[in-house]
């Protein structure tokens, strides 16, 4: 049962999609293949966190931009799993992601369609139904890429806002509007989670070994960023804040799907946050969300018993 006293955790994804995943046996370029299987989730990075964090028992609001022609699939999601819908609808569809899962490679190839073109108007309808709904203290995720129309400085501006009005504000996205945040002169957002290709994207160079990723992430934690939180994919992530730096992972475990494991990770340390969590509550706890993801189709996760018992299996190493 949610407890009242919890505030709700405020999701935005200004670029959601339907993620349709297709199983193949083995991709082969130029060949036909027939399907094993093909299913189809509301998603989007935001939608994606929203979901992980309703199966834990954490109350979410979702919001942002959805297509109205096709927001039956979020519709049903948000009702399912108790999420209170706070979406502004636009004309037009929400786009669709195609992602291809291959099970020899046990890799998964996406390809994403064009979605809705939207507006600064629409922007700031966003921000304002946002700050509504947020409270001092509350974590609020800006996630995923922009729409076709907004400015690249949209999460710059929804950061400043958010951080004025006492938000704790997680970003996770990548390229132009990732460095359009940290480039901000105003707020920059309490927590981000690039992955490494998006860090290295970031600071113009390959960042090959722990100790460039942490030399990295300690310099945005002088840049006002509270957690540098950097995915490493099967090797577990990089947790670094203001005096310390941790690498948390858990053994390699069979996917049924590596779609959305990202966000999971997400999920978890926005998690830790609603619980005022140190640092290795939040790497323990993102790794546990991630690894528990993989054993579940879709936005999904486990019993909440079961992601216990992988946190309190994470192996935890300082790395200063």
């Amino acid at each position: 049962m949610t407890n009242p006293a919890i505030r709700s955790v405020v999701t935005v994804t200004l670029n959601p999609a339907i993620d349709q995943t297709i199983t193949v046996e083995a991709l082969k370029p130029g060949s036909v293949h027939r399907a094993k299987a093909v299913r189809h989730n509301a998603g989007g990075k935001g939608v994606n966190v929203a979901s992980c964090l309703a199966d834990w028992g954490t109350p979410v609001v979702a919001t942002g931009l959805l297509g109205a022609g096709n927001a039956a699939p979020f519709e049903a999601l948000f009702q399912a799993k108790s999420i209170a819908d706070a979406f502004l609808r636009l004309p037009g569809e929400t786009r669709v992601n195609i992602k291809i899962a291959d099970l020899a490679a046990n890799d998964t190839t996406d390809i994403n369609l064009p979605g809705l073109t939207a507006d600064e108007d629409a922007l700031n309808r966003v921000r304002e139904t946002v700050r509504r709904l947020v409270e001092p203290g509350s974590p609020v995720l800006l996630a995923g890429s922009l729409p076709e129309g907004v400015p690249v400085h949209g999460y710059a501006t929804l950061t400043a806002d958010l951080t004025g009005a006492g938000a704790r504000v997680v970003l996770d996205s990548s390229g132009a509007p990732l460095a359009a945040a940290l480039a901000s002169t105003g707020a920059l957002p309490h927590c981000i989670k690039p992955n490494r290709h998006e860090l290295e994207d970031w600071v113009g160079r390959p960042l090959p070994t722990d100790d460039d990723l942490l030399d990295a992430a300690r310099g945005l934690n002088r840049r006002g960023v509270s957690v540098v939180v950097v995915s490493l994919g099967a090797d577990g992530a990089l947790f670094v804040d203001g005096t310390r730096a941790l690498h948390g992972r858990l053994p390699p475990v069979q996917a049924l799907s590596t779609v959305g494991a990202g966000d999971a990770m997400v999920a978890g340390l926005i998690a830790a946050f609603q619980q005022d969590g140190g640092l290795e509550d939040v790497a323990r706890l993102s790794v546990a969300f991630a690894a528990a993801k993989l054993g579940c189709f879709g936005p999904n996760l486990p019993d909440p018993a079961m992601v216990r018992s992988l946190a309190s299996q994470v192996v935890l190493t300082r790395l200063d």
